[in-house]
């Protein structure tokens, strides 16, 4: 019988529609990613998305047996811990919801399918504090609905899909009237087109059509450099070794283990190390000369899910030649895990001046992200891990990022992790310069650090990636832009056009303090024009000048 008679979905069937669907939004990715509200060069949704869903890929074909339940677990739980940005988290919902309808399910027929699809729909939106219609929940949820009220067990799996796709297809089409932004940007929801390319991708696999992508080998593991390493090299820097260990219960009390039994014995061999558990599930990272003797221990306690070891001297040899590739998230941190203490920072920047400066006023843990590169729910765990503190406070910088943060808080249970819900790099700024610790006071603190971040006004410029009118401002592609948040305020032809026009809308004279953040393309005749345009202009504010380096915006305005 071909996929496309079956009435009935396995775990081998399930694994070939996933990938494929994975493998559909891969190529299909740029087109997510310009289904961006704000025409600014950060669209990342499709990234977001894929990234999740092919981090669950390892987990499910890791299951050899033909059991849908055991299959969709492994990918759930992978997806969740590789879940980044708001439209990644809610994709890992849908799909852990779904899981969880297959629960002791060796296959599913189509209503025991389309139940299934209507539990992941009720968890993914559980997930979001304030649910939006006309966003990716309102296509999975309309869809899911209507497959289900227009199908039965008389159907293949090959109709339910037809169904499915169909409608949300049609649903998708329909998110602009839900959703004011859309219309006025004149887009449809990215992040439902992302879930539409995967359901279409995982439909054309039952009717035999396969994308060609191999998403198990990134372009940036086609282009090591293999000669960075020869016959007379010399391992200096050793083996970055990860893996996820699956716990055994002939090996061990899955329920009991301690993590840190894993963590002592790493501290023997290496540095950099990070340990976790998740239900039965250990993620394990070091740097060690002897990643063999990794292996061999932690096999005493069960078997490996993935295991990825790197030469580390290639490694470095492309940091040094700024090859660090797109997404290549890095947390800044000490070679040794640092000493306990009670409260600590973890935030997120991006570009090496914001990420200095954090840190110079007391952040813990600085993961390298932001604006288009999200970081996941496991740099958040890695990040807690390194931060090593009872109490931790986590400031996110960026809307897209909190989901996230949340999440990993409440997978974390080595300390009591706090997420101040920080939009953008300004307000996180606001709180680091006055960090004050001395209260002892885990409530004090945190009410004093949401009381520094009122009042603080960041505004960005960046170019338009096209042309729009939004917010009664008229917009040219290529025209450099300035807001604050999501509302548009300025369009002006050059960067320090926009840059005087911003400031003419933001400070006002109540505002005596300004920081000019430049971006990484930022001159020195630019830089200086700057300056003088503020002195000459506004003289009775402090201004002052940091080069942050990042890539998105030009200029991050920080105004008090």
């Amino acid at each position: 019988m071909s996929d496309s008679q079956k009435k009935n979905l396995d775990g081998e069937l399930f694994e070939k529609i996933v990938v494929n669907g994975a493998n559909n939004l891969k190529a299909n990715i740029k087109i997510v990613n310009d289904l961006n509200v704000f025409p600014i060069p950060d669209g990342d949704t499709g990234d977001n998305m894929f990234m999740t869903i092919s981090g669950g890929l390892g987990g499910l074909k890791a299951v050899k047996e033909n059991s849908l339940h055991k299959k969709a677990k492994a990918l759930a739980d992978g997806m969740l811990l590789n879940a980044r940005g708001n439209s990644g988290v809610i994709l890992s919902q849908l799909f852990a919801g779904l899981a969880k309808g297959f629960a002791h399910e060796e296959f599913a027929n189509i209503k025991e399918f389309a139940d299934a699809l209507k539990e992941g729909v009720k968890q993914a939106y559980a997930s979001v504090v304030q649910p939006v219609e006309g966003t990716m929940l309102t296509v999975a949820r309309e869809a899911a609905e209507f497959a289900a009220k227009n199908s039965t067990n008389d159907n293949t799996i090959d109709e339910f899909f037809e169904i499915f796709v169909d409608e949300m297809q049609k649903s998708l089409e329909r998110t602009p009237d839900l959703l004011t932004v859309l219309k006025e940007a004149g887009v449809i929801d990215s992040g439902g087109a992302g879930l539409l390319y995967i359901i279409e991708g995982m439909k054309n696999a039952i009717e035999g059509e396969f994308v060609d992508s191999d998403i198990a080998v990134t372009e940036d593991e086609k282009s090591v450099d293999f000669s960075k390493f020869n016959e007379d090299s010399v391992m200096t820097f050793g083996y970055c070794t990860e893996c996820l260990l699956q716990l055994q219960t002939s090996k061990t009390d899955v329920n009991a283990f301690d993590v840190q039994t894993i963590i002592d014995y790493l501290n023997t061999l290496g540095d950099s190390i990070v340990a976790f558990k998740t239900g039965t599930i250990i993620k394990i990272h070091v740097h060690t000369l002897t990643p063999h003797k990794v292996l061999e221990f932690c096999q005493q306690y069960g078997e490996f899910l993935t295991i990825k070891i790197e030469n580390m001297t290639l490694q470095h040899s492309e940091v040094k030649e700024n090859k660090k590739p797109a997404h290549d998230f890095e947390i800044k941190m000490p070679a040794k895990q640092r000493a306990h203490k009670k409260f600590g920072v973890v935030t997120v920047a991006t570009g090496k001046g914001l990420i200095d400066t954090f840190t110079e006023f007391g952040a813990d843990v600085v993961i390298d992200g932001g604006q288009g590169n999200n970081p996941s729910i496991e740099n958040f765990i890695e990040a807690f891990d390194t931060a090593n503190c009872d109490v931790i406070f986590v400031l996110p910088n960026n809307g897209n990022i909190i989901m996230a943060a949340k999440q990993a808080a409440e997978m974390y249970d080595k300390a009591k992790i706090n997420v101040i819900e920080t939009k953008n790099f300004g307000q996180a700024y606001s709180i680091l310069s006055m960090l004050d610790f001395s209260s002892d006071d885990e409530q004090e603190i945190l009410q004093r650090m949401k009381n520094d971040m009122q009042g603080v006004i960041t505004g960005m410029i960046t170019p338009s990636i096209r042309s729009a009118v939004i917010d009664g401002v008229n917009i040219e592609k290529g025209n450099y832009i300035g807001f604050i948040d999501k509302k548009m305020l300025v369009s002006n032809v050059s960067k320090t056009g926009t840059f005087e026009d911003l400031m003419d809308k933001l400070c006002t004279e109540d505002k005596g303090f300004v920081i000019a953040v430049y971006g990484e393309t930022i001159t020195q005749e630019e830089k200086a024009k700057t300056a003088e345009l503020v002195a000459e202009k506004y003289p009775h504010v402090e201004f002052y000048e940091l080069d942050g380096g990042q890539d998105v915006y030009d200029y991050i305005l920080i105004i008090e």
